[in-house]
């Protein structure tokens, strides 16, 4: 788990080298990339009542001294990440895997919500209490629902779905759409008509990738 990882990098000497991030638990539920797709609701989308402050996020949920940032950036450093006082990362070196960048000062990075806020919120967080939806914007359970990727790419992105956007790195669409369908499927989130075709189009294109996930509470 990511709180847990940060934690660990606390205490310990910030030369020390970091153990690899463990994965989270799975619930044992393998399924093709295709049939993933096709588990999903279809639902209409709307954005009414949509605020980004519904959502709060970055916080400290396991009071380690470490915001939902930080952990995010300890986890995904490729190297022994510089940690500051009051867990300000500072250095370290990360792939930024939607377009092939590695970058080494994490001011050049952000932390994306695989599934956007507002697009979240559009596939059925609307309904949420707010405590669900603080979960959902810091969501440490599961490595693929928060990604740490160039700011560049990710303001590219925006809040759009897979039938608006896509990495522009060729390569990471199989890996891009797999995280989005498993963070949909665990979060309960549904998808509208547009971006169920554009998930069979990739997916029909991504036949080693599978899907496992644990619902979230």
């Amino acid at each position: 788990m990511r709180a847990a990882l940060a934690a660990a990098f606390l205490a310990l000497p910030l030369t020390t080298a970091p153990a690899s991030a463990a994965d989270a638990d799975l619930v044992a539920l393998p399924m093709t990339l295709k049939q993933a797709v096709a588990a999903l609701p279809t639902a209409a989308e709307s954005r009414e009542g949509y605020q980004r402050s519904r959502f709060q996020h970055w916080t400290d949920e396991d009071r380690d001294g470490c915001n939902t940032r930080e952990e995010v950036l300890i986890a995904e450093s490729r190297t022994a990440p510089t940690i500051e006082a009051g867990c300000k990362v500072t250095a370290g070196q990360w792939f930024s895997y939607y377009d092939g960048e590695t970058l080494t000062q994490p001011r050049g990075l952000d932390i994306d919500h695989m599934v956007p806020l507002a697009e979240a919120w559009d596939s059925g967080a609307s309904t949420w209490s707010a405590g669900r939806r603080k979960a959902y914007a810091n969501d440490l359970g599961d490595e693929r629902s928060l990604v740490a990727v160039t700011a560049r790419s990710n303001r590219s992105k925006s809040d759009q779905d897979p039938a608006e956007w896509q990495p522009p790195l060729a390569d990471a669409r199989c890996t891009y759409t797999t995280h989005w369908v498993t963070t949909k499927l665990r979060w309960g989130l549904s998808v509208d008509t547009a971006e169920r075709q554009a998930l069979r189009e990739l997916a029909a294109g991504c036949g080693q990738e599978t899907v496992e996930y644990e619902p979230a509470g």
